[in-house]
């Protein structure tokens, strides 16, 4: 005669973890949080010293630790060239952010929304640049410049910068735009509304954090790039190649007051972004509420 097990404890035998399980569970819950701080205190570290070295008391060599002094701040355009090769990439970086978001937008609209011929093809050539090689990119294009006679200067970087820039802002904002609902363009045609009127009022609107997530994602490519700017810069100086030139005689301490002032500027925008997007999201629900 068989005995009837009870459920709560055939429940209780079937599901319960294993002692050895257990320690692997706690094991893992411990070891992810360790992985997680060792891999951003090894992303931070380089950031770090480029922030503590800015105040360093240093002569024409910023690898030692010499004491601390704000003078590096104070006096960051002293170095010759510094700041015109950063007004450089920022003029470059602005001007090449535009013109690649203005064009990208309209391409990702048209990939999107629009059929015609070659539209596949179209958007296999527009991967190309991010897949392909700067140094090929960079090298192809000063080939091309040399062979129309064009002069290097400010005038090819930014060609070279807005055609790099184009890919990237195409593939951001395109995912933005294949997510929009076309049911709300229809409605403000059913309005009345005119083409322009619907695009202004409702598809841009729609589209804008794409298009500023595609247009910021431009400007850090184009500020940073040193292998394209170098092959079609001629004597022109930006920030990157200011300081590659300078690394083979010792990296100033006012490159690194420069560096150090980007990234808390950077820091300082994402976390105005993020709390602006908190509270409008919180006012949001307070009216719907």
């Amino acid at each position: 005669m068989t005995s009837a097990v009870p459920a709560k404890a055939f429940e209780q035998a079937s599901f319960e973890p294993s002692p050895r399980a257990g320690r692997r569970m706690r094991l893992r819950g411990i070891g992810l949080p360790i992985y997680t701080t060792l891999a951003l205190l090894f992303l931070l570290i380089p950031i770090a010293y480029t922030f503590v070295f800015s105040f360093n008391d240093s002569g024409k060599l910023n690898i030692a630790w010499q004491g601390f002094t704000f003078d590096k701040w104070l006096t960051v355009c002293n170095t010759q060239g510094l700041c015109e090769a950063f007004g450089n990439s920022i003029l470059v970086g602005v001007i090449a952010t535009v013109l690649a978001t203005a064009l990208g937008t309209l391409i990702a609209i048209a990939l999107v929304r629009y059929r015609f011929r070659f539209r596949s093809s179209i958007s296999l050539l527009l991967f190309l640049p991010m897949a392909t090689p700067e140094v090929v990119l960079g090298a192809g294009l000063a080939a091309q410049f040399l062979t129309l006679g064009t002069e290097k200067g400010l005038l090819t970087i930014i060609l070279a910068h807005t055609m790099f820039c184009i890919s990237f802002v195409v593939v951001t904002v395109k995912a933005r735009v294949a997510s929009l609902d076309p049911a709300l363009e229809e409605a403000g045609r059913d309005l009345c509304g005119s083409p322009s009127q619907v695009f202004w009022r409702i598809t841009f609107p729609l589209l804008l954090p794409g298009i500023a997530a595609a247009a910021l994602l431009s400007f850090a490519l184009s500020f940073d790039d040193f292998i394209i700017t170098n092959f079609n810069s001629g004597s022109v100086d930006t920030f990157p190649k200011f300081i590659y030139i300078a690394a083979a005689r010792g990296i100033p301490a006012q490159v690194n007051v420069i560096a150090s002032a980007v990234f808390l500027l950077a820091i300082v925008i994402v976390v105005v972004a993020q709390v602006s997007r908190t509270a409008r999201a919180k006012r949001l629900a307070r009216q719907l509420g």
